[in-house]
């Protein structure tokens, strides 16, 4: 493994050692910007390549000539777990625009344990990566900390809460998606809408209910609680929220799964029961990921553009990365609901 550059040293021409962690504290960019500039890469913004240039002309430093501290530039793309193929999809957008900038990746699944994210860390300061995109992982404030004083670029996507990093974050317009797929059952003549819900840590999953929500409301239909069941983006959780709807006293005649993979598991449970897709229950998803539309029947859902997601991060982190300003701190790109055979008319 490379040697992390954050420990790279110069020497000054009154012989102290200099540090790259030094210039870039002094520059205000990242370790890996001033790595950059000294090794004579061009993807660095001018004015940013000037101010560490100044510095280093200031403190006299001369890159030492040994070549072991070289490397491949790389970016580090960590999730809470990549047992989903809307991970997939979001890898596949990254690891396009990466490729096409001669950058690696890294890929790594956390799972929501401290000591995963921990070790994360540890394998972060070795390899001294160019950039972070967190995809809707939530790091204890340690290592938020420990983040930000590596000054390493960071793009979050699909942010859990409010964002602590004051880093960049991409997403979509899930609060309009959220609608769009209820105005739909509604305008099929359903008037009781089951609605299973992902994490509510996340702000995609709360803005998809608020979503819900608002489409009833505007269409003068009281908000019923009991048709808002609680899971957590995957098949299990979809299935036992719609036997849990099916097994109110009057249920729904129309499921909205906040993701397809929830969606697929409220469809197994209606077949379970007998009930058959559109015509005793319409179903709608969320992500529109690439299996739905061979489902029998073919899954309406909201198309969220995972992959178009990932590859905005991956511009975003390496603009970052050569010290370049943003248009936005916040980039939402747009959902589109998808009418397929998985609703029909309330009969």
């Amino acid at each position: 493994m490379a040697q992390d550059q954050a420990q790279e040293a110069g020497q000054s021409s009154n012989g102290r050692k200099v540090t790259i962690t030094a210039i870039a504290q002094a520059a205000g960019v990242s370790v890996p910007t001033v790595s950059r500039v000294v090794n004579g890469r061009s993807d660095v913004a001018p004015e940013t390549r000037a101010k560490v240039e100044d510095l280093l002309r200031q403190h006299g430093y001369r890159r030492r000539t040994s070549a072991p501290g070289d490397r491949a530039a790389l970016l580090d793309l960590v999730f809470n777990d990549l047992d989903s193929p809307w991970a997939v999809e979001i890898i596949r957008g990254v690891e396009d625009v990466a490729h096409a900038a001669g950058v690696g990746t890294v890929v790594s699944a956390i799972h929501g344990r401290a000591g995963s994210a921990r070790q994360w860390m540890k394998n972060l300061r070795d390899r001294a990566s160019d950039g972070v995109i967190l995809v809707t992982s939530v790091l204890e404030p340690v290592l938020h900390e420990e983040l930000r004083r590596l000054n390493v670029p960071i793009v979050v996507v699909d942010p859990a809460g409010s964002p602590t990093l004051e880093a960049p974050t991409v997403g979509a317009t899930n609060w309009a998606g959220g609608m769009a797929a209820t105005e739909h059952l509604l305008s099929l003549g359903h008037r009781r809408i089951g609605f299973i819900a992902g994490p509510p840590r996340l702000l995609c999953s709360r803005a998809r209910l608020d979503g819900y929500r608002a489409a009833l409301e505007g269409a003068g239909i009281p908000v019923d609680d009991a048709l808002i069941v609680p899971g957590d983006f995957y098949h299990a959780s979809g299935s036992t929220g719609a036997s849990t709807l099916l097994d109110l006293p009057e249920p729904p005649t129309a499921l909205f799964a906040a993701s397809d993979q929830m969606a697929l598991g409220a469809i197994e449970a209606l077949r379970r029961r007998g009930l058959r897709v559109p015509e005793d229950m319409s179903v709608v998803g969320f992500d529109d990921l690439p299996e739905v539309r061979w489902l029998a029947p073919p899954l309406t859902t909201v198309r969220q553009p995972l992959t178009e997601m990932g590859k905005v991060a991956a511009r975003t982190v390496l603009r970052l990365a050569r010290g370049e300003e943003l248009d936005s701190p916040r980039v939402e790109l747009a959902t589109e609901l998808v009418v397929r055979a998985s609703t029909a008319a309330r009969t």
